[in-house]
């Protein structure tokens, strides 16, 4: 038995409790992948990573992501705890305010903003395309959104690594209200290969976001995502390629989680590439080790 360093952190975080948790295993070398399967399943939170040395000196760190079911190629909240779990214990710099993260999705920078004791990390996520645009009328919507009232945009199917439906709702009260159909959404999701639907809509007047959005995870495990930095970027990616982004200077707040318990803040930004970074404060909530 090999006692290893580990964190359980708070990410996406204004204060601890508000976001989404994510476990971190910092001396992650020697253990199998069985193993690492074995402690995501035993943490039960929606994510484990695991951090290794990187194989290429491109990299500041390697990273291996686990839910409690499977292995995960990329998510947005696990780059961005792992990350900062990397800064917190020493294990590399960033070079110019970047780190650069080593996984399945390959070689992603991260950007570390450190400013009046605030620290915020950002990752550059996959890019994101439209698989296909629809309408409300779509039959394979229609036991999902048929009761909802949408906004102006139609929904559409987006793929940034995991496929989402992405639904506009009419206004923040209304999104704040829904009562989703959970068979229906596990119906979607599993005869177009998505993860569900990610519903969202324009902040109401005087919000300290400018969107709020809910995530209604139907692929597997049925629940609602208290924070996800990845289907928040395949969102950012489809209101830029309509011109729809909200706030200013193509950057942008975004609330998740209230109606699950948290009340988390993610923060956006387009760069002039067309690259979408996904990120917000990470709390520190747990420091000890796990005996494996």
């Amino acid at each position: 038995m090999t006692s290893r360093r580990f964190l359980q952190l708070d990410v996406f975080a204004p204060r601890p409790g508000t976001g989404n948790p994510l476990a971190v295993v910092l001396d992650a070398e020697g253990l199998d992948e069985a193993a690492m399967q074995a402690i995501a399943r035993w943490t039960r939170l929606p994510e484990t990573t695991f951090l290794f040395a990187p194989t290429t000196p491109e990299a500041s760190y390697r990273v291996r992501m686990f839910s409690p079911q499977k292995e995960v190629p990329f998510a947005g909240h696990p780059s961005v705890g792992s990350a900062h779990a990397v800064l917190e214990a020493g294990l590399a710099t960033p070079r110019e305010g970047v780190l650069v993260q080593e996984g399945a999705a390959g070689l992603l920078p991260l950007r570390v903003d450190e400013r009046d004791d605030r620290r915020t990390i950002a990752i550059r996520t996959p890019r994101a395309s439209v698989v296909e645009v629809t309408n409300a009328d779509d039959a394979r919507l229609q036991t999902v959104i048929g009761g909802w009232t949408l906004g102006q945009l139609p929904p559409a199917l987006m793929d940034g690594g995991r496929r989402w439906w992405v639904v506009e709702l009419a206004g923040e009260a209304t999104l704040r209200g829904l009562s989703p159909d959970w068979d229906a959404i596990a119906a979607l999701a599993e005869s177009t290969g998505a993860m569900g639907v990610f519903a969202y809509a324009r902040a109401a007047a005087g919000e300290s976001h400018d969107l709020a959005v809910r995530a209604f995870v139907g692929n597997g495990r049925r629940f609602e995502d208290a924070a996800s930095g990845a289907a928040n970027a395949v969102l950012a990616a489809w209101l830029d390629s309509r011109d729809a982004l909200p706030g200013r200077d193509r950057r942008y707040v975004v609330s998740q989680g209230r109606e699950v318990g948290h009340d988390a803040q993610l923060e956006l930004h387009i760069d002039d590439a067309g690259d979408v970074l996904s990120g917000g404060q990470v709390q520190t909530v747990i420091r000890g080790t796990i005996d494996w």
